[in-house]
């Protein structure tokens, strides 16, 4: 076996660490499958969900990036204007006399202030400055560096943002709410909403500190750089339910129609004779309404010529027969007329039930409710033996269905039953939204193997054949097709104690019909 270069020994993983990988990726992927809703409305409605939320998603950050390299723009030139503005008031106070510049602060807090709020103070005043914000940052070094430009003195001038309702003025300790409103009412933001406030202060004398204090041009630049605002988030959630009410209002419309063809569908494989489905919705929708209409028509003339038929040649067989029997009186031979006329009965037989199953089947009756715990009462009254063991167990139950038909299926299996079986226990319970029919004899049960032979038309085991000769076979058959022509089932299993259980389940109504 060649040997492999160093690289690739290095890089391959084991066998068995590589399906551990597989194992954990089927099993992530068999989650997303199981999470996966089922229906077609929950499927479209999340993902029209998902691709608006993504695509709001992408909008909010395409519209942030280009908000904050607006914003930050914005405030940048805001920062320089007002450093210009600031360098100018420092140069003035500076170039003022001393002995004035109290008289003139006094004049401009009186006539209500400039740009700045302006204040003299013998040492820098300590701030609570606005930390860990890029843009606030930006704009500081900025005006540090207009005000470092534009002053060309050889002192750093203190530059900073804080909130107002921090804001110290004065290095007494006076904060600005101690502050007549009539002072900062024109230079800093404070009510109702605060704006953060830029805070200048220089020495332009030894002991003698300028503090400048104002608003920038936008006060709540801050706010402008965040995409996320209230008024926009409302937008973007009013946008998303709206997109989802109409997508649920259109795909029910769309879903109904598919709906009635599932449900007529439904019931054309239980011979349950469907009514039309109506040709509304799209064009689409129309059309699938009206191949599935022309379909049920033609599967509805097949059954009634199949009935017709088969009713033609069970009557016509029956001239023949009794033609044969005539005949077989003219035989000399006592034994050979004895055997055909076993072979003419047993040939009579399977024509009356062959046409008794065709009949017992197709029950030409409307569906309506049917109180399911009654017409067991009445069937375990009138058993196929008039001294037959049956011990009910009724709970009131109703259920949608042909009532002929359900009494024939019924009493086919509990006439089954009685015949098998030493003593007969019916039970009625409900299992979820289903009625189900428990009928148990207690009888030698049935072999594993034949369980689905018994459904067969005229099969008959061991058992069945020595207590009831005169059977056809196809009580069991006749039984399951009605059931399931009103969407139930049948099942059978064998007891634990011995007997046969036969389990009869059927959609029925909520519990406050009963």
């Amino acid at each position: 076996m060649p040997e492999l270069p160093p690289s690739e020994v290095g890089l391959r993983a084991p066998a068995g660490a590589q399906d551990a990988v597989l194992r954990r990726k089927r099993r992530s992927f068999h989650w997303l499958f199981r999470a996966w809703p089922d229906s077609l409305l929950a499927r479209i409605v999340l993902v029209m969900a998902l691709g608006v939320i993504s695509a709001q998603l992408v909008g909010t950050f395409l519209l942030a990036r280009q908000l904050r390299e607006n914003v930050r723009a914005e405030a940048l030139t805001a920062g320089r204007y007002l450093a210009s503005n600031a360098a100018g008031s420092i140069r003035f106070f500076r170039d003022l006399p001393p002995a004035y510049r109290p008289i003139l602060i006094e004049q401009l807090r009186t006539m209500g202030g400039t740009r700045f709020f302006v204040n003299f103070n013998r040492a820098p005043v300590p701030v609570n400055a606005l930390t860990d914000n890029p843009l606030v940052d930006a704009v500081v070094d900025v005006v540090r560096a207009e005000l470092m430009r534009t002053l060309s003195s050889g002192t750093t001038p203190q530059v900073s943002f804080a909130w107002p309702q921090d804001l110290q003025v004065s290095d007494d300790g006076r904060m600005v709410a101690d502050l007549p409103e009539s002072w900062v009412e024109a230079t800093l933001l404070i009510r109702p909403r605060p704006a953060p406030i830029l805070v200048i202060q220089t020495e332009f004398e030894k002991g003698h500190w300028l503090y400048l204090a104002a608003t920038m041009p936008d006060p709540y630049f801050l706010d402008n750089a965040n995409p996320l605002t209230l008024d926009r988030v409302i937008l973007q959630l009013v946008t998303l339910f709206t997109v989802l009410l109409l997508t649920v209002w259109m795909v029910r419309g769309l879903v109904k129609p598919i709906n009635r063809i599932a449900q007529a569908a439904n019931a054309l494989g239980s011979a349950i004779s469907p009514e039309p489905i109506p040709e509304t919705g799209t064009a689409e929708l129309r059309r699938t309404a009206r191949a599935f209409n022309a379909m049920q028509a033609r599967i509805q003339g097949y059954l009634v010529d199949r009935e017709r038929l088969f009713i033609g040649i069970s009557h016509s067989l029956k001239t023949p027969i009794m033609r044969l029997k005539l005949r077989t009186e003219l035989l000399d031979d006592e034994a050979m007329r004895n055997e055909f006329h076993e072979d003419l009965d047993d040939l009579d037989v399977m024509v009356k039930s062959a046409l008794q199953s065709l009949r017992d089947t197709d029950i030409h009756e409307n569906l309506v409710e049917v109180r399911l715990d009654s017409l067991l009462a009445r069937l375990v009254q009138r058993p196929i033996h008039p001294n037959a063991d049956i011990t009910y167990l009724p709970m009131p139950m109703r259920i949608q269905g042909k009532p002929l038909a359900l009494q024939r299926a019924l009493s086919n299996l509990l006439d089954n039953a009685v015949l098998y079986g030493d003593r007969v226990q019916v039970r009625l319970s409900r299992m979820g939204n289903r009625a189900l029919v428990e009928i148990r004899d207690f009888g030698p049960g049935l072999p594993e193997a034949s369980m689905s032979a018994a459904f067969e038309p005229h099969v008959r085991l061991g058992y069945g054949q020595e207590r009831n000769r005169a059977g056809s076979g196809l009580g069991l058959g006749i039984s399951r097709n009605i059931v399931q022509a009103h969407g139930g089932e049948i099942r059978l299993h064998n007891h634990a104690e011995g007997g046969l259980v036969v389990s009869v389940l059927l959609p029925a109504m909520p519990d406050e019909a009963v």
